[in-house]
């Protein structure tokens, strides 16, 4: 069924890749391709190249035959295995090179493809080895050259001059110079994208990170109080249907809000680049939180005023006080919370405390909220302190840095204003389950 899948669509995977038994190692690591068209080209044009040069030193160097043409052929042809198997290739080349040249038969374009295996082998990682094998063509050639040259042919053939030694050098210290440019340019490239695509998912990671901070604070904090009144509606559906339909009210409207919120963090999603349509919650919105937080029986008294801030610091400062007032609805068992703001400097304190005691088994924050809150904080350079007093209660610091801009602000108003702490009192009792 298979076989004839793959025929109905596309070829079987045996035809396009081999037999299972000739790729042992699976599709990620494939061995490479075969070169087939450079290596074609290379071995065409040693073999065609070669003709030309034995005409050029026609009674110099001993004439092709078909012994040397093999040699060309087979040092062409070498360069097929060179991505799978380059130190072998490389010095393959290099020794039938030096059998090509020992024969006595004309210098010419038979050291391209010394060059190209060369280049293989470096790129491959294989440095010394191809250091290595040029080093040995280059000494072979210097013995042929001035040493053995008295008996192998072409007869009565003088010994070469040093200055062409010394070209012959060059140029081997030139191939390789290029190959390792190429080495050190791939790797780098490399390196680039490897970079790259870590940058990308580090950005993803945060991204994902911050939305499931915003929708687990959005969704905490009004889950917690919709359970709440829903407890107060059942409990108070037949004896008191006022008040019963009070907190159906408080229900539907806070399932409205947070309808809202988890919108607008769906179509950040949907349009990444596009600008919220609807602006950031701040701490301008504190008095909400603190209405919210008394429809659910718990009083709320907030002490100091919020300075203007950045909209990251400003939505960090909302998402604390809003996951520290969920907590004190899902884990105290206190009807009574206490924010204070104070600006120090360039630095606002945020504190929640509760005077307890913990309820349940969650009590001492081991779940998202807390976790989610030092990353709001950390992400913007602030800390976050929390844990129970020695009192029985429970408290929240979070130390969050304010932007240039607001300290330029407050250095601008009444000098008394930056010293005190400006209290206003908001308190509104809830109904007591």
């Amino acid at each position: 069924m298979d076989g004839q899948h793959e025929l109905g669509g596309r070829a079987p995977r045996w035809w396009r890749h081999g037999p299972a038994w000739w790729d042992r190692r699976g599709d990620e690591e494939r061995r490479p391709r075969w070169p087939w068209r450079s290596t074609v080209l290379v071995t065409a044009f040693v073999l065609f190249g070669s003709n030309f040069a034995a005409h050029a030193q026609a009674g110099e160097r001993a004439a092709l035959d078909p012994f040397a043409r093999v040699l060309l052929f087979v040092t062409g042809a070498a360069l097929l295995w060179r991505r799978r198997y380059p130190v072998a290739v490389v010095f393959g080349t290099a020794v039938t090179t030096l059998v090509y040249l020992g024969a006595g038969y004309p210098y010419g374009p038979v050291f391209v493809a010394v060059a190209v295996a060369c280049f293989s082998a470096v790129v491959a990682g294989h440095r010394k080895a191809a250091w290595a094998a040029m080093g040995t063509l280059w000494a072979g050639h210097a013995l042929l050259a001035h040493w053995l040259y008295r008996w192998l042919p072409p007869s009565g053939d003088a010994a070469a001059s040093w200055g062409q030694e010394l070209v012959v050098a060059t140029w081997v210290v030139a191939i390789a110079a290029l190959s390792e440019l190429a080495r050190a340019r791939r790797e780098q490239w490399a390196r680039e994208r490897a970079e790259r695509a870590q940058a990308a998912r580090r950005r993803a990671d945060e991204e994902r990170l911050r939305i499931a901070r915003e929708l687990h604070d959005v969704l905490a904090h009004s889950i917690s109080v919709i359970n709440v009144q829903a407890g107060v509606g059942l409990a108070l559906l037949d004896t008191d249907p006022e008040q019963a339909r009070s907190a159906l009210t408080t229900i539907k409207d806070q399932s409205k809000e947070a309808l809202g919120e988890v919108r607008q963090v769906l179509d950040t999603l949907r349009t990444p680049g596009d600008a919220p349509r609807a602006p950031a919650p701040g701490l301008d919105r504190l008095p909400e939180l603190v209405e919210q937080a008394a429809s659910a029986g718990l009083t709320v008294e907030v002490s100091g005023k919020a300075p203007r801030l950045s909209p990251g610091t400003d939505l960090a400062a909302f998402r604390i006080v809003q996951e520290a007032l969920t907590n004190v609805v899902r884990h105290s068992g206190s009807r009574h919370a206490r924010v204070r703001l104070e600006r120090d400097g360039s630095t606002l304190r945020l504190r929640v405390d509760d005077d307890g005691p913990a309820t349940g088994a969650e009590a001492g924050g081991s779940g998202n909220g807390l976790a989610g809150m030092r990353e709001r904080a950390a992400a913007l350079g602030g800390t976050i302190e929390a844990g129970p007093r020695p009192d029985g209660g429970f408290r929240v610091l979070a130390t969050l840095p304010a932007d240039v801009k607001d300290t330029a602000h407050a250095e601008g108003t009444d000098a008394r204003e930056d010293t005190a702490h400006v209290k206003h009192t908001t308190q509104v009792k809830g109904d007591d389950r």
